[in-house]
């Protein structure tokens, strides 16, 4: 578990009398890339700085050091005569590449321009135990990557960045919703059912209460029922979990982000949703134009609006109601290359072509819109039809990043889809609906015509990262177990 070689020098450090893990160290009073980027205020000046070692050269009576903080490395200078033979000889046989130092001392430049640190005090505030990765090559190989993210963060910068840039992605999210007028607030991730989206919960159970509950698929009926109570602007960030297989854009647990606002529908969430992407990607990036994996993605409002008709016929170069007929459907699939072992039915095909041939082919944000009603349990149906409702999806790089609705409000027609769910779960359909008699009890009291949106956190930090899969954007993806885990 423990590098010997580390392990002995602590054995040295700690025969000498020093704690290497103390309660308190010195405070720094500046940050490595500032004392550099400012150096003729900083010259001659005492400045305090801790990080991690990350490479040590020279013997004798004087070496380098280099030390890393947050903001990035700078050299230090360490000679005998300053810090006393003690230290310097603790610094040269005890100190590791992954130490965690503090040091005080005058900032100057050598001859060759480095700023540097003239060290006159120095002490350990971390003894690592556990070497860091090889400097030159970093950490390159993926799986150890996600399994180890802290000596991925340490080896690779851009990744550190990457995470911040996540944090303030949220941030603007939040902050745009804010100027918007949504209140933000909680409601439970585990439930007694589960519901809000087509997908397979996770289970678990509660033993004082002896029953089993959900990890939430998704906050959407709880958040409903703020609406319900008054609340007209709410939204919510939070996890989400659908036990489903893991892909480029899908992790068992994920971040979402879901609004919901009393009268308006999915026309007005098309609009918040254009307006909010495309003011998140000016806040980080600077421009609604973005890079992505070598071409340029366009998030300037307004966006490209397709039925689910018009995307098929363009994208996929079929008529939407051919669908129906499941031979036909079936082999249309298969000769696209789209491989299914069991016919879905009409809405299960729609589903299949537009993630496998038709969102594919899509870079700039366009919503396709108006969904089959077997797609979409909870969403209002379309003046005058019965097999259409008011859905859309943002899709953006070749995958959708949301979902919207105009939200069902209607009690006897929720019930009566809930209990459809309920005849396909008979049949085996493990992503469908359970009946929430106190949700369709809520809805009887009266829900407004209400506008719904979810938003998937990490394929937006995808998108504003120019990252294809979502373990980069994930500081822990889900992985399979190793031989030796704990069990």
């Amino acid at each position: 578990m423990f590098n010997e070689s580390m392990m002995a020098k602590l054995a040295k450090l700690r025969e000498a009398g020093k704690d290497v893990y103390p309660p308190r160290v010195p405070k720094p009073t500046s940050e490595a890339e500032t004392v550099k980027a400012n150096f003729e205020k900083f010259e001659n000046q005492t400045v305090t700085i801790a990080g991690r070692i990350t490479a040590q050269r020279g013997h004798g009576k004087a070496m380098f050091l280099v030390v890393a903080d947050d903001t990035g490395p700078i050299q230090l200078y360490v000679r005998v005569d300053d810090v006393g033979e003690e230290i310097y000889g603790l610094i040269r046989d005890a100190l590791d590449v992954g130490d965690l130092v503090v040091v005080t001392g005058s900032v100057f430049k050598t001859r060759t321009g480095e700023v540097t640190i003239h060290t006159k005090e120095f002490m350990w505030a971390t003894k690592a135990l556990e070497g860091l990765p090889e400097k030159w090559h970093g950490l390159k190989d993926s799986e150890i990557r996600y399994r180890k993210r802290h000596l991925d963060m340490i080896a690779n910068s851009e990744v550190r960045e990457r995470f911040s840039k996540r944090t303030r992605i949220i941030r603007a999210i939040r902050e745009f919703l804010w100027n918007e007028g949504f209140e933000e607030v909680e409601t439970p991730t585990l439930q007694p059912l589960y519901g809000g989206a087509l997908a397979k919960p996770f289970m678990t159970h509660h033993n004082a209460l002896d029953m089993d509950l959900y990890l939430r698929i998704a906050p959407e009926l709880y958040l409903k029922r703020l609406i319900v109570g008054g609340m007209p602007k709410v939204f919510e960030i939070g996890k989400a979990f659908r036990n489903e297989g893991i892909s480029l854009v899908h992790n068992p647990e994920f971040t979402i982000m879901e609004l919901y606002q009393a009268w308006a529908d999915y026309h007005d969430m098309m609009d918040i949703t254009e307006r909010m992407i495309s003011s998140v990607a000016k806040t980080i990036t600077g421009s609604f134009v973005i890079n992505f994996q070598g071409g340029e993605i366009d998030l300037t409002p307004p966006w490209k609006r397709l039925t689910m008709t018009e995307a098929f016929k363009e994208y996929a170069g079929v008529e939407i109601e051919k669908l129906r007929d499941a031979k036909f459907a079936f082999a249309f699939l298969q000769e696209n290359g789209v491989k299914m072992e069991k016919k879905p039915g009409f809405g299960g095909f729609c589903d299949e072509t537009l993630k496998k041939l038709v969102e594919p082919k899509i870079k700039n944000p366009t919503f396709i819109y108006n969904y089959p009603i077997e797609l979409s349990p909870l969403a209002k149906l379309i003046p005058g039809e019965t097999m259409w409702v008011e859905r859309f999806q943002p899709v953006i790089a070749g995958y959708e990043v949301g979902n919207a609705f105009s939200e069902l409000n209607d009690p006897q027609d929720q019930l009566n889809r809930f209990e459809g769910q309920e005849k396909a779960r008979s049949s085996g359909d493990e992503e469908a609906h359970q009946t929430d008699t106190d949700f369709v009890e809520t809805l009887a009291v009266g829900m407004p015509p209400t506008g719904g949106l979810g938003i998937g956190i990490d394929r937006i930090v995808m998108l504003l990262t120019d990252q294809v899969s979502i373990r980069e954007v994930l500081a822990f993806p889900q992985l399979r177990r190793q031989s030796g885990d704990i069990s």
